[in-house]
C-alpha cells in the first residue's frame, strides 16, 4: 500500500478519472486521463500570482514566469526552447491574480518528458543578468500595449474599485518601475519564497501513462522543499467609482460590476446569475441594450473568481451621450432579476453554462487548471459531472438572491476611453435613479 506520504486517489470509478497523488513534500500529482487522444497536455502551477505580491514588488511575478525560459544551470534559453520544439510540443506559461502556470503540449508519449523538462525550468532556472536586461525591454513593450487598450485598463480600474487596497487589485502585469529595477537576487528570493511543494500542482492531462507521470514528478520535484501553502485572505469588497480619459477613439468603455463569492465557495449560482443576464445575443443585456435600443456596439457580462474573492463584471462600449441610459438600464435590469428570473432565461443560461463546462473538460489545458485550482481551493478535484450537477441544481430563487445580495453590496464602475464632462458625478446619479 502507499505510504500516507505518498498516496494515489481516484476521484470516480472509471478510465477517465481524475488520479491524485501527493508526494512526501507536499507536491501534488494529479493525472487526467483522455485515452482517445494521442496529444497530452502538462503543467506546473505554483500558488503565487499578483495578490501575493507588496506593492513594491508588484510584477515580479509576471516577470519571473517570462525568465525562467532563459537558461536553466544545464540548458541555455537555445535549448530549453529546442528540447521542447524537437519533440513537436508547444511551451508556454501565464500569470495570473493568485496563481502561476507553466505549460506544454504534445504527443502523450512525451509526457514524461515535459514534466522533466518543466521541473527544469520552474525549479532551476539561473535568470542571466543579460537576458533579464534584454527582457525588461520586451515586457515594458507588453506594458505600453496594454496601457494603450482602453478595456484592459478599465477592468484594472474596476479591480481597484472592488477591491481597493486588498493586493487583490493590483495588475498582474505589474508596475513599470518594478520591470524596470528588480534583480536576479529579487526572482531568486521569489523562487526561494513562493515556489515549494506545499504551493505546487503537476497536471497532465490526455493520452498519459499515470505511473511514468508519477515517477517523473517524483524525480523532478521530490526533493523541493515543503515549504507553507499560502492561501490568500479574503477580500473585503470597497465599491467605487473609476474614471479614465483616454485618446483612444470615440468610444466609452465600461466595466460595471459587483462582488460576488470567490473559489472556495463551492455553490454556483452567481456565475449562472451572470449568464442569465448577459450571456448570448437573447439574454435580457443584449436584447435591451443593442437589439432593442441599439445603445451599444458591444456587451457582455462575465463571472470571475479567484481565492480571495470574484466578481460579476458587465462590459460595454458605446458612444460617449449614451453613458448615463446604459448604466440605468444595466441596473434596472439587476434589479428586476433580483424580483423575478424568468424560466426561459434561467434555461438558457444553464444550458450555455453546462455547454461551456462540457468543452472545457474537452480542452486538455484547461480540465488541468481547473483541476489544479479545485485543489488549491477546495482540496480535491471536481469532475466534470459534479460540475454540471452544481449547475443543474440552482433554482431561480438563488440567481434572485445572487442578484440582490449584489445590489445590497453596490455597484463597481469603471469608465475609460471617450469619458464625458462630469462622468463620475452623472455614472452616481445614474446608479441611484
Amino acid at each position: 500500500m502507499p505510504s500516507p506520504a505518498a498516496r494515489t486517489d481516484t476521484t470516480a470509478h472509471c478510465d477517465t478519472a481524475a488520479q491524485l497523488h501527493r508526494l512526501a513534500n507536499g507536491v501534488r500529482v494529479v493525472v487526467l486521463p483522455a485515452p482517445a487522444l494521442r496529444t497530452a497536455n502538462v503543467s506546473v502551477f505554483v500558488r503565487v500570482g499578483s495578490a501575493h505580491e507588496s506593492r513594491a514588488l508588484n510584477g515580479i511575478g509576471h516577470v519571473l514566469e517570462h525568465m525562467a525560459f532563459k537558461g536553466t544551470r544545464q540548458r541555455d534559453a537555445y535549448r530549453v526552447n529546442l528540447d521542447a520544439e524537437a519533440l513537436g510540443a508547444e511551451v508556454n506559461a501565464h500569470t495570473d491574480k493568485d496563481h502561476t502556470a507553466y505549460h506544454m503540449r504534445g504527443l502523450g508519449e512525451h509526457a514524461p518528458q515535459y514534466v522533466t523538462m518543466l521541473a527544469d525550468i520552474v525549479r532551476h532556472a539561473t535568470f542571466p543578468a543579460d537576458e533579464l536586461a534584454r527582457e525588461r525591454d520586451v515586457l515594458l513593450q507588453e506594458v505600453a500595449e496594454i496601457e494603450d487598450d482602453p478595456v484592459t485598463v478599465g477592468y484594472q480600474l474596476f479591480d481597484g474599485a472592488c477591491w481597493g487596497l486588498h493586493p487583490g487589485a493590483q495588475p498582474v502585469i505589474g508596475l513599470r518601475r518594478v520591470i524596470e529595477r528588480c534583480t536576479r537576487a529579487q526572482l531568486i528570493e521569489h523562487v526561494q519564497q513562493h515556489y515549494t511543494g506545499a504551493n505546487i500542482v503537476v497536471a497532465a492531462a490526455g493520452a498519459v501513462d499515470a505511473d511514468a507521470i508519477r515517477r517523473a514528478a517524483e524525480a523532478g520535484f521530490g526533493d523541493m522543499a515543503r515549504g507553507q501553502a499560502q492561501p490568500l485572505p479574503a477580500a473585503d469588497y470597497a465599491g467605487g467609482t473609476r474614471v479614465k480619459r483616454m485618446d483612444s477613439g470615440r468610444q466609452s468603455h465600461l466595466v460595471m460590476g459587483y462582488p460576488i463569492a470567490g473559489r472556495t465557495d463551492d455553490t454556483a449560482a452567481a456565475e449562472l446569475a451572470a449568464a442569465v443576464l448577459g450571456d448570448g445575443m437573447s439574454s435580457p443585456l443584449l436584447t435591451e441594450l443593442r437589439e432593442k435600443r441599439g445603445l451599444v456596439y458591444h456587451a457582455a457580462c462575465n463571472a470571475d473568481r479567484f481565492e480571495f474573492g470574484g466578481q460579476m463584471a458587465i462590459e460595454a462600449s458605446f458612444a460617449p451621450e449614451h453613458l448615463d441610459t446604459v448604466l440605468r438600464e444595466a441596473v434596472r435590469l439587476v434589479r428586476r432579476l433580483a424580483e423575478r428570473v424568468p424560466a426561459v432565461d434561467l434555461e438558457r443560461a444553464r444550458n450555455q453554462a453546462v455547454v461551456r463546462a462540457l468543452r472545457a473538460d474537452e480542452q486538455l489545458a484547461q480540465r488541468s487548471e481547473d483541476a489544479a485550482l479545485d485543489l488549491f481551493a477546495l482540496q480535491r478535484v471536481r469532475d466534470v459531472a459534479e460540475r454540471v450537477q452544481r449547475l443543474r441544481a440552482v433554482s431561480a430563487a438563488e440567481v434572485r438572491d445572487a442578484f440582490a445580495a449584489m445590489l445590497r453590496a453596490g455597484a463597481s464602475v469603471a469608465l475609460t476611453g471617450s469619458a464625458p464632462r462630469g462622468a463620475s458625478q452623472r455614472i452616481a446619479a445614474s446608479l441611484a435613479a
